[in-house]
């Protein structure tokens, strides 16, 4: 299928948003050649900054493969952003909802008209210290395996130096580059033609977001964690950590108290 028209709605929104993007970031972008000309396909994309959906979309519309991106549905209510999100052909996401699902189909309706659909894997902004790819969620896995589509790895970095995650005011000089990396497709062979359980879907997930992170270490020079940082798993340590302390708390009052217990732990009071 030849190339999606970009449109009026793209073109307007590079307008805007391109020549800022050309002053506040230096640009080294790579692996262009792996973007599929025609065709539909799937790009899994790092996220460490709130400014770096604009920059990524920068250089994914130079490639001419204009990408829809998954986004939260309220966006698409809001005046002049929802007219451009909707124009572009973005993708809500109604989260918690009985919609919840209707990304999902919309994404594989995307890819099988022959487009580009963008998914952040991790599904919010990194929580790794350092800036590597968490673990990712499953959605991009998921529609991989049900259309067959090409997954084209993407890292980024340098949008995070502008502006670092959860950071309010931008760092602006010396003025920052924008490195980004897209490699070959990532090998799922071994996963077409097998029941779509949780824990393929994980397996799956993993060797894309390993994809994902490889492209990074290329861009950093240096190597990632063995281990990538999971937000699940750091909240249950947290809780295990709150618990603990809570304990701890509990055992120094009841010493300072020559153990005699509450009239609360008694039962007496409310």
């Amino acid at each position: 299928m030849p190339r999606r028209r970009i449109g009026f709605w793209y073109r307007f929104a590079a307008v805007i948003c391109k020549p800022p993007l050309v002053v506040l970031l230096k640009r080294d972008w790579r692996g262009m050649e792996n973007i599929p000309a025609e065709g539909g396909f799937i790009t899994a994309v790092n996220h460490n900054s709130h400014i770096d959906p604009f920059a990524y979309a920068h250089f994914q519309y130079n490639t001419g493969r204009v990408p829809r991106f998954l986004a939260k549905s309220g966006l698409f209510n809001k005046g002049f952003i929802g007219a451009a999100m909707r124009g572009t052909g973005q993708i809500p996401v109604y989260r918690e909802s009985t919609d919840a699902l209707s990304a999902f189909r919309a994404a594989i309706d995307a890819v099988e008209r022959g487009e580009c659909v963008a998914f952040y894997p991790e599904g919010t902004l990194t929580r790794d210290p350092d800036g590597w790819p968490m673990t990712g969620k499953t959605g991009a896995a998921r529609v991989a395996l049900q259309t067959r589509c090409p997954v084209i790895p993407v890292a980024q970095w340098g949008a995070n130096e502008l502006l670092p995650p959860y950071a309010k005011k931008p760092s602006l000089l010396p003025r920052k580059t924008h490195h980004v990396l897209a490699g070959p497709p990532v090998d799922l062979d071994r996963f077409y033609d097998r029941e779509m359980t949780p824990e393929l879907l994980k397996e799956a997930t993993e060797t894309i977001m390993a994809a994902v992170t490889r492209q990074l270490e290329l861009i950093r020079g240096e190597k990632a964690p063995e281990t990538p940082y999971d937000p699940r798993q750091e909240r249950i340590e947290q809780r295990r950590r709150t618990h603990a302390q809570r304990r701890q708390d509990r055992s120094r009052q009841e010493r300072a108290r020559g153990g005699r217990p509450t009239a609360r732990e008694e039962g007496l009071g409310t």
